[in-house]
C-alpha cells in the first residue's frame, strides 16, 4: 500500500478501537488478518435465480485472489430478483426497484463496515447496475466479476434460450405447436446455471462492465460452468489489491468519456433497451449525466456487429467464441469509435486491454467494414408521443416495422394487453399501448415479456408494434418501444391515446407521433382524471412516491 491510511484503519487502528477488533476477533480473524487491507467480497448468491446459484463459488475464488494477493476478503450479500420468474405477475413490480435496493444495502455495508474496497459479484438484471451504481457512489475501488452466462440449449440440433420459450406460449396459444412440444422448450431451453444466453440485459450489462472498464476481459461471455470463469474471478480477487494500491477509483473510470464508449459496444452488439436505463443511472450516481440525445448520436455513427438473441439465432457463447467483448471493441477502434486512451481496472488502457483481440468468427461478430447495419442496434424516438424520449432495439425490429403508421389499441395495463393478445383480438397493423406500467404508475416499470413474445410466437411481430411507459425485456424482438416518458402516470401525452388514433413510427427517423391535432389534445389533457396510485403501503408505495423519470434512468429522486 502506498497511502498512509485506509478506510479500515478506522475500525482497525489504536486502542480507542480495542472494541472494534474484539468483535473482529469474533469472527475468527487473527491479528495478521487485521493488519491487511479489509476488501468486501458482495456476493448476490441465492437459490431462486438460476444466474446466481453458482456465486457462491464465485465468490470464494475471488476470496482467493483477495487472499494470494495480500488482502483479507469478508464476504457480504446482497439480493437479487429473477426477471423470468417475476414475468407476468403483480412480482415484476419488484423488479427495477429491487436496483435501488442493492445500489442502498452495498453502499450501506461498504461505509459501515469502512472496506478498504470492494469485489462486486453480480449476474443478473437489476444486480449488476445495482452495485455499479453503488460503486460510483461511494467511490472505493471496486471491481465487478459476473457470473458468466448459460450455455444455450439444443432442441433437434437448434440452440434455444428463453426467449424462445416465451415465444413458445404464443405459438402454443395459436395452435402452431402443442403441449407436447411446449413442454419440450421448457425443458431444454435453459440447461443451466449462469445468466440467460441471449443478448438479453443480464449479459447486456456484463459485457458493458468490460467496455466502460471496469471489469476485466472475459467477464461478458466466458461461459458460467466453465474453468475460466472460477479462474477469472480469481485474477479479479487479485486484481483488486492492485487497483487499490493505485488508489484508482470507479469515477477515475466512469468518466462520460467511458460512457460513450459502452454506448457504442451497445450499439455494435445490440444490447437490451434496459442497458439505457442502468447506463443513464450509473451515469447519474458518477456524476456525468448522458442525454438520451447524445445516444443517439452514438447509434447514428456506430455499425451494428453483432445478431445475437433475440435479434439473431447466436447466442453469447458463441460471441465468446468469436473474441468476446475485446474483438468487438478492437473492430470499434479500427473505425476509430473509441477512445482507446481511458484507464480501466486492469491497470492498463482500453487499448492496451484490446491490443491481442482478434475476430475468429465474422459471421457472428461481422467485420468493421460489412456491419449489420450502419447503425447502432438501438434508437431513441422523440415525438409529441415521447417528448422527452422512448426506446427502441432497432436491431431486433423487421424492416417493414422500421417505418409504419398503425392503429392504438390502448390498454392500462400488462395484464388487460396479454388477455386481448392472447384472445387474438389484436389485429395486422395494430400497435399495443400498454400505459400506467412506467416507473411510478406500474409502479416499478414492469418489462413486457410475455405480450411482446406473445406476439411473436404468434408471427405478428412483423405486422404490430407495441408502445408502453413501462420497459421490455432484453429477450424482447419486433417493433417494440418503452420507456416512453413522461408516463401516463405523469399526465404524459400516452395517457391521451384513444383506440383508432394513428401512431405513426420512423424508427430511422428517430421519430413517433401521435397523429391527432393539438386542439384536440388539449381537450382530452383536460378531461384526464389525475393518477390514483395502485400500490399504498410497503417499499413500493415509498418507491412510487420517489421514483424519477425513465429519461434519467428511473433514479430515486
Amino acid at each position: 500500500m502506498t497511502a498512509k491510511t485506509r478506510i479500515s484503519d478506522q475500525v482497525l487502528k489504536g486502542p480507542e478501537r480495542a472494541p472494534h477488533r474484539s468483535l473482529l476477533y469474533a469472527l475468527g480473524l487473527t491479528s495478521e488478518e487485521m493488519k491487511r487491507p479489509l476488501i468486501g467480497v458482495v456476493s448476490a448468491f441465492n437459490e431462486i435465480i438460476p444466474g446466481h446459484i453458482h456465486l457462491d463459488k464465485i465468490a470464494e475464488a475471488a476470496k482467493a485472489g483477495v487472499r494470494m494477493a495480500g488482502g483479507t476478503p469478508l464476504l457480504v450479500p446482497a439480493i437479487g430478483v429473477c426477471d423470468g420468474i417475476a414475468m407476468a405477475h403483480p412480482g415484476m413490480k419488484y423488479s427495477l426497484p429491487s436496483r435501488e435496493l442493492i445500489a442502498d444495502s452495498v453502499e450501506t455495508l461498504a461505509m459501515a463496515h469502512c472496506f478498504d474496497a470492494l469485489v462486486l459479484i453480480p449476474n443478473c438484471d437489476k444486480i449488476i447496475p445495482g452495485m455499479l451504481m453503488a460503486a460510483a457512489r461511494i467511490n472505493i475501488p471496486s471491481i465487478i466479476v459476473s457470473g458468466g452466462p448459460m450455455l444455450g440449449g439444443d432442441l433437434d440440433g437448434r440452440h434455444l434460450s428463453l426467449s424462445n420459450v416465451f415465444e413458445a406460449v404464443g405459438a402454443c396459444k395459436a395452435g402452431k405447436i402443442g403441449q407436447k412440444e411446449l413442454t419440450d422448450y421448457e425443458e431444454t431451453a435453459c440447461p443451466g446455471c449462469g445468466s440467460c444466453s441471449g443478448m438479453f440485459t443480464a449479459n447486456s450489462m456484463n459485457c458493458l462492465c468490460e467496455a466502460i472498464g471496469m471489469a476485466l476481459p472475459g467477464n461478458g461471455t466466458i461461459p458460467a460452468i466453465a474453468a475460466a470463469r472460477t479462474r477469472l474471478a480469481k485474477q479479479a480477487g487479485m486484481q483488486i489489491m492492485k487497483v487499490l494500491e493505485k488508489n484508482l477509483r470507479p469515477r477515475d473510470i466512469l468518466t462520460l468519456e467511458a460512457f460513450v464508449n459502452a454506448l457504442r459496444v451497445d450499439m455494435a452488439l445490440g444490447c437490451s433497451t434496459n442497458s439505457v436505463l442502468h447506463l443513464t443511472a450509473i451515469a447519474h450516481e458518477a456524476g456525468v449525466p448522458v442525454p438520451l440525445k447524445l445516444i443517439n448520436d452514438i447509434s447514428s455513427t456506430t455499425p451494428n456487429l453483432c445478431h445475437l438473441s433475440p435479434a439473431g439465432p447466436d447466442l453469447i457463447q458463441d460471441l465468446h467464441l468469436a473474441g468476446g467483448v475485446p474483438a468487438v471493441m478492437k473492430e470499434l477502434a479500427k473505425a476509430k469509435l473509441l477512445n482507446t486512451r481511458l484507464p480501466t481496472v486492469t491497470g492498463r488502457t482500453v487499448g492496451q486491454n484490446i491490443a491481442g483481440a482478434v475476430n475468429r468468427n465474422p459471421d457472428v461478430l461481422r467485420p468493421i467494414g460489412n456491419p449489420f447495419s450502419p447503425t447502432g442496434g438501438l434508437a431513441v424516438l422523440f415525438g409529441n408521443l415521447a417528448p422527452r424520449g422512448s426506446v427502441v432495439k432497432r436491431s431486433a425490429v423487421a424492416p417493414e416495422m422500421l417505418v409504419k403508421t398503425c392503429t392504438a389499441r390502448v390498454f392500462d395495463s400488462e395484464e388487460s394487453a396479454i388477455a386481448a393478445i392472447y384472445a387474438r383480438k389484436i389485429r395486422k397493423g395494430d400497435v399495443v399501448v400498454i400505459r400506467y406500467e412506467g416507473p411510478k404508475g406500474g409502479p416499478g416499470m414492469r418489462e413486457m415479456l410475455s405480450p411482446t413474445s406473445a406476439l411473436a410466437g404468434m408471427g405478428l411481430d412483423k405486422e404490430v408494434a407495441l408502445i408502453t411507459d413501462g420497459r421490455f425485456s432484453g429477450a424482447t424482438r419486433g417493433a417494440a418501444i418503452g420507456h416512453v416518458s413522461p408516463e401516463a402516470a405523469d399526465g404524459g401525452p400516452i395517457a391521451l391515446v384513444r383506440n383508432g388514433d394513428k401512431i405513426a413510427i420512423n424508427i430511422p427517423a428517430y421519430s413517433i407521433k401521435l397523429l391527432v391535432s393539438q386542439k384536440e389534445l388539449k381537450a382530452r389533457a383536460a378531461r384526464l382524471k389525475p393518477f390514483k396510485p395502485r400500490v399504498t403501503s410497503g417499499w413500493l408505495s415509498r418507491y412510487q412516491r420517489l421514483v424519477g423519470p425513465s429519461d434519467i434512468g428511473a433514479v430515486l429522486q
